[in-house]
């Protein structure tokens, strides 16, 4: 039996300071590749600049009354809804304009988008006019800000 036995003595305090090493470097690779990968997959940040800063106008015309729709935006978010001149005449003959705006505006505002926007079918037609006017205007905030 000339087998050469070796012992080794290792202090725990070593073992626990290299293990605590050991996962400290793996996490710091794992942060780091997560941090510079290229490819971006669809559950990632929003794209930057979305829109053009600035408030943008569509014009509603309602048997020969004028009204517009104002949207506020940033570059990546919508802001504000409302309609500006709304004379009494106007909100008189047309009473359900002013409460369809606010529960599309409230859905546009927490979806940040005009799509899959739900309304009642008692304002179906109101509801529809004043979606695409604030499709209009965002196309057009849309349009500014990709023109250099």
């Amino acid at each position: 039996m000339s087998a050469k036995t070796r012992i080794v003595v290792l202090h725990m305090r070593e073992v626990i300071y290299t293990v605590i090493f050991a996962l400290l470097a793996v996490l710091l690779i794992l942060l780091l590749v997560f941090m510079f990968r290229s490819g971006k997959k669809g559950g990632g940040a929003q794209e930057t600049m979305k829109y053009a800063s600035g408030v943008y106008t569509s014009s509603i015309v309602l048997n020969n009354q004028a009204m517009d729709l104002k949207v506020v935006v940033d570059e990546n978010r919508i802001n504000a809804i409302s309609l500006d001149n709304l004379d009494e005449t106007a909100a008189a003959m047309y009473p359900l304009m002013q409460p369809a705006l606010d529960n599309i505006s409230q859905q546009v505002y927490e979806k940040q988008s005009v799509e899959n926007i739900t309304y009642d079918e008692a304002n179906q037609y109101t509801s529809v006019v004043l979606l695409n006017a604030i499709k209009d205007a965002l196309s057009r905030a849309e349009a500014q800000n990709e023109q250099p």
